[in-house]
């Protein structure tokens, strides 16, 4: 058999490692200059004033949410259908997340939904830009302007993501991404805020660092003795400078891998297009997607489950992964009792295809040569 295909691959090469050597030798290896310039970097590509690096997306959620002032007693409308990061950083602040059903096209939380599950209570939505393919922002801003509503986006998956041209993250956003190494481009762990509010940023780079009123660069930098305060409770929620350093290095080649995740999407759609009963992903007018994953869903009458198709690929050497799990459905929230019939339809007939920059077509057409195999199966083999 051929070698294995995994599920995702990062693109990291020797400039990454010669940027970790620099820091390292440095001797500067917490939160410093290297992290300034990968979120100046960020905020520059994205079109926001301020990008604040955080340890992980979701302490970058936890963040956001906490600094916007959503605490115990307030609601925040997020769908299931997403990393259980979500809903447990509403968690995290003592709100409650309530589920509403996605679209069932787009795997994305639907603005109707949404709108249904208002209550007095209601302070915010957590919009998920599913795996790289931005939601309806115009409806959700429009629903969230109605009601008087924070909007908040989990962009964990959709760095070079756009929605009508402006890329997510940039203007109007509150939007958190992630650097995980199944990202587009990764940090190892690693997390961004962005937003164009200048007070709130400074709240945030305030309490990331435990709300200390000086950052070390100021102390280091100054020839007086400063004595710093905390002025209210704060989080340890930095970035090393030896992740910033990748992440720089990341933002570099972040053109290029978009480009090729575009490509070899594209071509997945239309090889599968021959395959009965395994539909490709679909992709709204307005939105630009990253590919961060390509999910396929299958139809009814497919020969195979979701999950027997995935074990037939990996006894031929190839990973796929279940489609977005339903949070809703985990013992942490089973005590809701929530029923959100669309969700489940699309996470139980969706799987993740190996998607990476450096897949070869030679390797892509293995896996939909597999695919064209499993459709005339009764069984796994």
């Amino acid at each position: 058999m051929d070698g294995a295909i995994p599920i995702t691959r990062p693109l990291l090469g020797e400039e990454e490692c010669d940027a970790v050597v620099e820091a390292l030798r440095s001797g500067w290896l917490t939160q410093g200059n290297r992290v300034a310039a990968f979120e100046r970097a960020v905020a520059d590509y994205v079109g926001a004033r301020h990008a604040i690096a955080c340890s992980s997306c979701t302490t970058a959620l936890h963040l956001a949410l906490h600094a916007s002032g959503i605490g115990p007693g307030d609601e925040v409308i997020v769908p299931s259908m997403s990393f259980i990061a979500s809903a447990n950083s509403i968690r995290y602040v003592g709100a409650t997340p309530v589920f509403a059903d996605v679209e069932a096209r787009t795997f994305n939380l639907d603005p109707v939904a949404a709108a249904e599950a208002i209550t007095p209570r209601t302070r915010a939505i957590l919009v998920v830009h599913q795996i790289g393919l931005p939601a309806d922002l115009d409806g959700f801003r429009s629903l969230c302007a109605r009601h008087g509503l924070l909007l908040l986006e989990d962009a964990a998956c959709a760095i070079g993501a756009a929605h009508h041209g402006q890329r997510i993250g940039g203007e109007r956003a509150l939007a958190c991404f992630s650097f995980h190494p199944r990202k587009v481009i990764t940090t190892g762990e690693g997390g961004m805020i962005t937003t164009c509010d200048d007070g709130l940023a400074a709240r945030l780079r305030l309490l990331r660092q435990h709300a200390m009123s000086l950052s070390d660069q100021h102390r280091h930098a100054s020839d007086k003795v400063l004595i710093e305060e905390y002025p209210e409770v704060g989080f340890n929620y930095r970035m090393t400078d030896l992740q910033a350093a990748v992440g720089i290095e990341q933002m570099k080649r972040l053109d290029g891998i978009l480009v090729r995740r575009r490509h070899l999407a594209e071509r997945y759609t239309r090889r599968l297009a021959g395959i009965p009963g395994i539909e490709p992903p679909f992709v709204p007018e307005y939105a630009t997607p990253n590919y961060q994953s390509y999910a396929v869903r299958l139809a009814d009458g497919f020969p195979l489950s979701r999950n027997d198709l995935m074990e037939f690929l990996l006894r031929r050497g190839i990973a796929a992964r279940r489609g977005i799990m339903t949070s809703h459905r985990e013992l942490a929230y089973q005590h809701q009792g929530r029923r959100l019939p669309i969700t489940e339809r699309a996470s139980d007939q969706s799987l993740l295809l190996p998607l990476y920059p450096t897949m070869t077509e030679a390797e892509q057409d293995r896996v939909v040569a597999a695919l064209e195999e499993s459709h005339a199966a009764r069984r796994v083999a």
